[in-house]
This record gives structure tokens, C-alpha cells and sequence, in this order.
């Protein structure tokens, strides 16, 4: 009797893991007749809880039951239909959209390059290919000047490089991953995205707020993760080449070769150049830094759907060489010129699997591997800074589901090493360290495939130097009606600061640099430790027969313990943990409208409150504006896909007044800097689907900054300083490319 039992209990286990799995895509036909998938499609039984939502190329898999064989699909804009399966063979369904005049809306807003779902459990803008081409070249850190959701500026006026920033905070407290492997911090925090070109982006997904618990700890203010282009994907061959005004030039290219039915290769090549000298606002230095370099990528991909198996390996190679300072060329300097050279050399390599076995529906196994090597050799006037970054990460992510798919959980484990070894000013300010991280994590996800749906994740790390803790993530998303969306987030974040790589500015300055030095692991300092609380609302409308759609976004980010960077005193600069209050609140009104077939409206209203506890008070965080407004206009002249047409981008940016620290000399700028605005603006002639080429301009309405540099005459002496920056230092920039696919 009791053998009876074990073999009912054994067939009723076995039959629910081995039931017969149905694959298919779902898409729909737009007005030029073209085939367009369908993402974010509710694909369910009929009267069930077992349910999937196809992905970025409408593809879905979902295993077939017993009580039915009709098929729902479902998505906002289109009809809903329910179909018979009777087989199992690949099945491809085309949606219909609700009348004829949508689906006029629905082609354009099926080709919106950034894109938001009332369906995603986290506050995610997803950004395509497409948007980065708005921007002007060449790489990842200059591709946000389209979008709301990040903050761009220049960090000093030396070094030229921009700094991204989300809901008020630096980009050290925004997680930036490639394809979920962190990618950007420690040796690479400043200079990272900016090795990262556009042209071999696939796409780019932002997350408000606290992030997964999958991808690691250290997500405070939220991430940014890279897609790079997949060579079963790729064009065969891709051309991009730029140039500039200002001596900018550019050349990317890319090539693809599909090897057999599973193994596909790409390879990669960036290269960059300038070598002109520009002082426009003629304060002995240079407006921007000469530099070369290159970036070579390798990648391969195996994939074998019959077996569930697909894998990536890809290596990098990457130098860059920068000249900065001031100009030798001038003949007003009688003494020795301040001069910077920053070298780098970088190597990354990456391996990743993921396994679904074919037999065991909704069950699969995947792993991430990753090994870099960041050597950075610098120096800026007298002053040395030198770091080695040696990094591994791995990743081990199991994903099931717990009875049906509206249950879903992830659990794994990821290991991490990274070795720091830094050089500041002289061998007598030589730091070493290496960090060693063991975490686990769950992460439980409920969706009811219509209006409810929430993801609760908790891990555990032991560091070496953080010591043991507990990192509690939650997100929530009720859809109250079809087209609004309510999502609450909350949970905490963990950083070991690096105060010198990641403020590599403040050695474009005569500051003496103090740090209060405790017993914490990290130059002294303990680590810093934040929650975010997120708020966001979306209302989708319909106004003159055009889509639109309002977003309010409201986030709180609460640190427990901080690294203050205080600049409050002339010619010195201080390190120390808060003693006191720090906060970052931040709201987002976002308004996008499709103004006519061709014409895209972006438009938003954000308002930081920022402020942190120095030892001279609670002060506003010194250079983020308080107020910014944004607009942007994205025209298409496109009337048949087989004909030449023109694309028209506009850019408005209002940045309003910013609080520059206290020391600040009063003769030159007053408390607050004064508020400006920016236009940037691109025209495209698109001639095929193979060629086309771009015109553009930046800081159209010339713009900048007077006196960027504070006592540029002494550039040794205590009181130089380059890093108040609030504003251009560079006027109007225009700039040429073309682009050509095979």
C-alpha cells in the first residue's frame, strides 16, 4: 500500500513537470504592411492562472494544461483574442488593433525610442538603439540629453568628462551594469560610461529606485543597465563616422558573421581622435582635453533552442590617452605650465549561460562570469594618482515557479573579488585593499496577469570588510484601470566608498585634502548605507484622437550613514562620515503626447530637494539645481518606409540656480549661480535602411560659464580651483556623421 502511494505521488510529480510546452510569437501589421512584435502581451489559458508576457521580440513559451486549449491575448490597444491550440508546433499570432484610426496611433507608439510599460512590476524606462542616435556621438555617457530620467553635466573644466546623475545623487550611488554585470565603479566610476560607444548599445533599461536583490547591493538610487547587440541579431556589417567642429573624430564599425545554425560572432571596433586646442573664454587652459584611443570587442553566441541552451563569451581591449591643461601655446605663461595626462588601459572578459530544459516547463538555470582589469597612470600639475582595479563576478541565478506562473521565484548565489591598488600624490599615500563578497538571494514575484503584481527579494552578504547584513528589497504595481498604472518601491542599499576614483575631480585643484580618519575599513571611513522610497503614478489619455500619457514620479532617498565630500572651505577639502541628517527627494512630472503621426512631444518638470549634514550645517548639496524643465520634439517626415524621408530631433533644457559652496569668491559669482537654458538639435536624412546622415548642434543658444577656472593664474597656489561647475564651458558645438548598415 505504502509503494502504491509513492508511485501515485511519484506520477502526479512527474506529469506536472513534463507537460508539453508550446512556443510561439505574437506581432500585428502596420499601416507600411510590415510585421511588428508585440512586448508585454498577457498570454494566458482561458479561465486559468497559467499565464506568460512575451518578451522585447514577441516571442512567449508557455506550457500547455489539461482543463483547456484555448489561448487569451491580451494587451492594451488591441483587440483581444482567444484562440484553439490543438497542436504543438511553433505558433505565430498577429493582433488586431482596436479600430483603424488606433492603429495609426499604435504604429507610432510601437516606434516610441523610449518606452514605458503599465505592465513591469518596477518603475523601468526601457531606451532603444534609436534614441541614442539623437545624441551627439559617441558614447554612453552622452546619450541622456534626450532623457528625463538622468541628469548630465561636466564635472570639472579639465578633464571633460560628464557625469550622469538620477533623483539628485552622483552616479556612485546608481548601480551601472552591463547586461546585469556591474560594469561602472571603483577604478572606471568616472571615466566608465564614457568607454562604452553607442553604436554597439542595443538597448538601455533605467530603474527609479532600489533595484533587484539579483543583481547585487549596492543600487541606492537605481540602475542602469546596457544591452550591447547580440550577433545572432547584428547587422552583417555596421558603419558609423563623426566629426566635429571643435576637431572631434570618430569612427565606429561593427561585423557579424553567423558561423553555423548555432554560433554566431561579432566583432567591434571604436576608435577616437582630437588633437586641436581650444581656449575660447581665454583663461590660458584648454576648453576641452586632446586625447586618442581605441576599443576593440570581440563577442560570440551559441544558441541551441532545441536543447534550451544559450551562451555568451566576449573579451575587450581598451586604451585611452588624454592632454589636458593649460595651453603651452600661449604667450602669456612665464613660469612652468599645469599640466594632466590621464592614461588608461583596460581588459574585460565574460562568460555567460543559461539553460531551460525543454522537458521541465518554467524552470532554468543561468550563470554570469567576469573578469576585468582597469589600469588608470595620471597626474594633474604635481599631483599623482594611480589605481589598478583587478575585478571577478560571478553569478548563479535559478528561476522556477511555485504552482503556477503567477508565482515565480529567483534564488542563486554571487560571489565577487576586487583588488584595488592606488597611488595618491606620493608613496607615502598608497592604498591597497582587497574586498571579498559571498551573497544568496531570493527574490518572490506575484502577477495576476491583469491588475496586481509585486516582487519581494531579500539577500545576504558577507563581506570582508562590510561585515555580515541583510539588503530587503520590495516593489508593488496595481493597475486600477487600463491605462493607469500605481507603483510603490522601497529598500536599502550598501557602498564601500572609494573616495579618491570616484572624485578624481578634486585633483584639479589646489586643495589640501583632509580625511577624519576612524577605524572604518575604507580610508578610515565606514561604509555608507541609504533606503529609497519610491512613489509613482501613471494616467494614459487620449486627447484629439492622439495618445498621450502623464507620469509623477516622487523618491525619497534616506541615508542612515554617509561619506561627506565637504568643499565648504577655501583650499581645503574634507572627507568624514555624516553625523547628522542626509536626504535626496525628488519629483518628476512627465508629460508625453503624440502631437500629430509624426510628431512626438517629451516634456518634464523635476524638483530636487538635496541636503546632507556638514560640519558647518544642514546646507543644500552644492552645484544641483533645485529646478530643471525639460522638452524635447521628435519629427518624422515618413510617409513610405521604401522612400528617402527626414527626421528632426529638439532639445530644451531649463537648469535652474545652483548653491555653490560657501568659500566661493563672491567677487566672481554670488550664493547661487544663475539659472540658463540649452538647445540641442539634429536633423537626419535617411536615404535607405542602409545609409543616412546626420547634422547637429549642441548648446545651440552658446551658453557658458565666464570664469570656469577659479584663480587660473595660479594654478599651483591653494586656491585654484576647476571643479565649480554649473554650467558649458564650451560654446556652441556642430558636428557631421553618416551611418551605413549591409
Amino acid at each position: 500500500m505504502r509503494i502504491k502511494f509513492f508511485l501515485i505521488i511519484f506520477f502526479i510529480f512527474f506529469k506536472s513537470f513534463s507537460q508539453e510546452i508550446i512556443n510561439g510569437n505574437v506581432s500585428y501589421i502596420n499601416n507600411d504592411n510590415q510585421t511588428i512584435f508585440l512586448e508585454g502581451v498577457n498570454i494566458y489559458w482561458k479561465n486559468s492562472n497559467t499565464g506568460v508576457i512575451s518578451d522585447k521580440n514577441g516571442n512567449f513559451s508557455i506550457s500547455r494544461i489539461d482543463s483547456t486549449n484555448e489561448l487569451v491575448f491580451k494587451i492594451l490597444g488591441f483587440k483581444k483574442d482567444t484562440v484553439e491550440i490543438n497542436s504543438s508546433k511553433f505558433y505565430s499570432h498577429k493582433l488586431t488593433p482596436e479600430s483603424d484610426q488606433l492603429n495609426e496611433v499604435i504604429v507610432s507608439k510601437r516606434k516610441n525610442t523610449i518606452q514605458k510599460s503599465y505592465f513591469k512590476t518596477q518603475n523601468i524606462v526601457n531606451v532603444s538603439s534609436d534614441e541614442l542616435l539623437k545624441a551627439a556621438c559617441c558614447n554612453v555617457s552622452e546619450s541622456f540629453e534626450t532623457n528625463p530620467s538622468i541628469d548630465v553635466n561636466f564635472s570639472n573644466a579639465i578633464t571633460g568628462v560628464k557625469e550622469v546623475k538620477m533623483l539628485g545623487l552622483e552616479s556612485p550611488y546608481l548601480m551601472i551594469t552591463e547586461e546585469n554585470i556591474p560594469m561602472v565603479r571603483g577604478a572606471s566610476q568616472v571615466f566608465g560610461l564614457s568607454f562604452v560607444p553607442g553604436p554597439w548599445v542595443e538597448s538601455m533599461q533605467i530603474t527609479k529606485g532600489v533595484g533587484s536583490v539579483v543583481n547585487g547591493f549596492e543600487s541606492i538610487s537605481g540602475q542602469i543597465n546596457i544591452e550591447l547587440k547580440k550577433p545572432i541579431f547584428d547587422e552583417p556589417f555596421f558603419f558609423n563616422l563623426f566629426t566635429s567642429d571643435m576637431g572631434r573624430f570618430e569612427l565606429n564599425f561593427h561585423m557579424n558573421e553567423k558561423i553555423n545554425e548555432k554560433l554566431s560572432s561579432s566583432v567591434f571596433l571604436h576608435a577616437d581622435k582630437n588633437s586641436t586646442t581650444h581656449d575660447d573664454n581665454f583663461d590660458g587652459f584648454l576648453d576641452h582635453p586632446k586625447y586618442k584611443g581605441f576599443n576593440i570587442f570581440n563577442r560570440w553566441q551559441y544558441t541551441d533552442l532545441q536543447n534550451g541552451l544559450v551562451g555568451f563569451f566576449s573579451f575587450k581591449i581598451l586604451k585611452d590617452e588624454k592632454e589636458t591643461g593649460e595651453d603651452v601655446t600661449s604667450l602669456l605663461i612665464k613660469r612652468m605650465p599645469w599640466l594632466s595626462e590621464i592614461n588608461t588601459q583596460r581588459f574585460d572578459t565574460n562568460f555567460k549561460i543559461g539553460y531551460v530544459n525543454p522537458n521541465i516547463p518554467y524552470q532554468s538555470l543561468g550563470f554570469q562570469f567576469a573578469y576585468s582589469n582597469h589600469d588608470q597612470n595620471s597626474f594633474f600639475g604635481l599631483r599623482n594618482y594611480n589605481i589598478e582595479h583587478n575585478s571577478l563576478y560571478s553569478n548563479l541565478i535559478y528561476n522556477s515557479i511555485i504552482g503556477n506562473t503567477m508565482h515565480k521565484f529567483k534564488s542563486g548565489f554571487n560571489y565577487s573579488y576586487d583588488d584595488f591598488d592606488e597611488l595618491v600624490d606620493s608613496t607615502k599615500n598608497r592604498f591597497e585593499r582587497v574586498d571579498k563578497s559571498f551573497g544568496a538571494f531570493f527574490e518572490y514575484s506575484y502577477d495576476d496577469l491583469e491588475k496586481l503584481s509585486m516582487i519581494i527579494g531579500l539577500r545576504y552578504d558577507l563581506h570582508n570588510n562590510l561585515g555580515s547584513f541583510l539588503t530587503p528589497r520590495f516593489h508593488f504595481r496595481y493597475q486600477p484601470m487600463e491605462k493607469s498604472v500605481i507603483r510603490f518601491s522601497v529598500g536599502s542599499g550598501r557602498k564601500s566608498s572609494n573616495i579618491y576614483s570616484e572624485n578624481q575631480e578634486i585633483f584639479s585643484t589646489g586643495r589640501k585634502i583632509f580625511n577624519k580618519n576612524n577605524l572604518g575599513k575604507f580610508y578610515g571611513l565606514d561604509p555608507e548605507m541609504a533606503w529609497n522610497y519610491g512613489f509613482s503614478f501613471r494616467q494614459g489619455f487620449s486627447f484629439n484622437n492622439k495618445e498621450g500619457d502623464i507620469t509623477l514620479d516622487y523618491y525619497i532617498t534616506d541615508f542612515k550613514n554617509q561619506v561627506i565630500v565637504d568643499w565648504e572651505k577655501q583650499g581645503e577639502l574634507h572627507f568624514y562620515n555624516l553625523d547628522g541628517k542626509s536626504y535626496s527627494k525628488s519629483f518628476q512630472l512627465e508629460i508625453d503626447y503624440q502631437l500629430t503621426n509624426n510628431m512626438k512631444l517629451k516634456s518634464a518638470y523635476k524638483n530636487f530637494n538635496v541636503k546632507k549634514q556638514y560640519n558647518s550645517g544642514l546646507k543644500q548639496n552644492p552645484l544641483t539645481p533645485k529646478n530643471r524643465f525639460f522638452i524635447n520634439l521628435d519629427y518624422s517626415t515618413k510617409k513610405d518606409s521604401n522612400q528617402p524621408f527626414w527626421r528632426f530631433d529638439f532639445t530644451y533644457n531649463s537648469i535652474g540656480n545652483q548653491r555653490l559652496p560657501a568659500h566661493t569668491d563672491q567677487k566672481i559669482y554670488n550664493e547661487y549661480s544663475p539659472s540658463y537654458f540649452l538647445i540641442n538639435a539634429q536633423v537626419t536624412r535617411i536615404f535607405s535602411n542602409k545609409f543616412e546622415i546626420y547634422l547637429g548642434g549642441e548648446n545651440l543658444n552658446n551658453y557658458t560659464q565666464k570664469s570656469p577656472i577659479l584663480d587660473n593664474s595660479n594654478p599651483f597656489g591653494t586656491n585654484f580651483d576647476s571643479t565649480l561647475i554649473f554650467a558649458p564651458i564650451q560654446g556652441y558645438m556642430y558636428y557631421l556623421g553618416l551611418r551605413l548598415k549591409l
